[in-house]
């Protein structure tokens, strides 16, 4: 708070008469109570210069600027609203190691383990309906896509690990182009006609990465790192390696420019597998894994920052959507989850000021 001036008024004294030697000072702190805002809710339009009174909210306010709305009677002010992961429907079947694509309002969840399930789930940003099965029961593989043109990738089926790929238009899935070798607990990226595979478990685990062109996979070069558990984001020619099993827990984070896999010297700030993973290759989310966590990281092309965790601590789970708008479903608690959580990034808002 700046400093207040004494004026006339306030340099009366108890008598009522005039005390005319400090009319140009200061009023000490103090003699200042603290009026706290949070018990307003409405402000008498006689507010002075003190707050600005305004007939409506301004367009484009700058953050910290607060004003009274003369029209509805409220203080309002432009505040940070903080990142926030919040309940969403839970899935029909609870299930791990799903894969998943698609978008916070259109998921899909497919695949998994309960044990070896082929049942194929949709989101539409509140309840999960079934869609349709997989061809190929199985559970620890890639996704990529969305929801009406999904990409399931390998996997590990009731007869090992799988080179099965298999293709979503909504309704139904039907066989694609084969992976060059047999992999499970992949990494995944891309759409159904430009789709990324990489890492993974064959076994041993690997570092082949392997490119999809809607029909047949080709060889792109290899990540710096062998891994398996590993969580995916971006594209085929922008694509995000993080997290993982080599076999111990890593952190690390490779990006791919279509051709080469580049290592960022700054991974996660929590190494751990079996987590999931959203986003592009420059604003990126991760969440959840082992050791068991709900804890949440932001990338930006080049740092991992924490954010808020997850509501329930869970690995082997599914992600998808963007860093701002993400969408986490299924896992390990370590019992089985069919619980799905909605991921708010932080941004900046008009609020009005409440006791709340």
């Amino acid at each position: 708070m700046g400093t207040i001036k004494r004026t006339f008024a306030n340099s009366l004294t108890g008598t009522g008469k005039l005390s005319a030697t400090n009319l140009d000072s200061n009023i000490p702190a103090n003699n200042i109570a603290d009026a706290s805002v949070t018990n307003v809710s409405a402000l008498s339009p006689s507010l002075g210069s003190a707050i600005p009174s305004v007939a409506s909210d301004p367009p484009s306010p700058t953050l910290g600027d607060i004003w009274y709305n003369s029209t509805t009677g409220k203080l309002k002010n432009y505040v940070t609203v903080a990142a926030a992961w919040v309940s969403g429907g839970s899935m029909n079947t609870a299930r791990r190691r799903i894969a998943g694509a698609g978008t916070q309002t259109a998921g899909l969840g497919f695949g998994g383990y309960n044990p070896h399930f082929n049942a194929t789930e949709e989101y539409n940003g509140s309840s999960w309906t079934a869609g349709g099965n997989l061809g190929t029961a199985r559970g620890y593989m890639a996704g990529a896509g969305t929801q009406t043109a999904g990409l399931g990738i390998g996997g590990f089926s009731a007869t090992g690990s799988t080179t099965a790929t298999e293709e979503y238009d909504g309704s139904t899935w039907t066989g694609g182009g084969n992976l060059s070798s047999q992999k499970d607990s992949m990494g995944g990226a891309g759409t159904q006609t430009a789709g990324l595979g990489f890492g993974g478990s064959n076994p041993p685990n690997t570092s082949q990465s392997e490119e999809y062109n809607g029909t047949s996979w080709t060889a792109g070069n290899p990540m710096n790192t062998a891994r398996q558990q590993l969580a995916g984001a971006g594209t085929q020619t922008a694509g995000l390696a993080f997290g993982g099993a080599t076999p111990a827990a890593t952190g690390e984070t490779e990006e791919y420019d279509g051709t080469s896999w580049a290592v960022n010297p700054t991974g996660l700030n929590n190494s751990r597998v079996a987590l999931a993973g959203c986003g592009t290759q420059t604003a990126a989310l991760a969440f959840g894994g082992d050791p068991l966590t709900g804890a949440t990281e932001q990338y930006d092309g080049s740092t991992w920052s924490t954010t808020t965790s997850l509501t329930t601590a869970r690995s082997q789970l599914a992600g998808a959507g963007t860093q701002t708008v993400g969408l986490a479903f299924g896992g390990s608690t370590p019992s089985l989850s069919a619980a799905t959580e909605e991921f708010t990034g932080a941004f900046n808002a008009t609020r009005t000021v409440t006791t709340s």
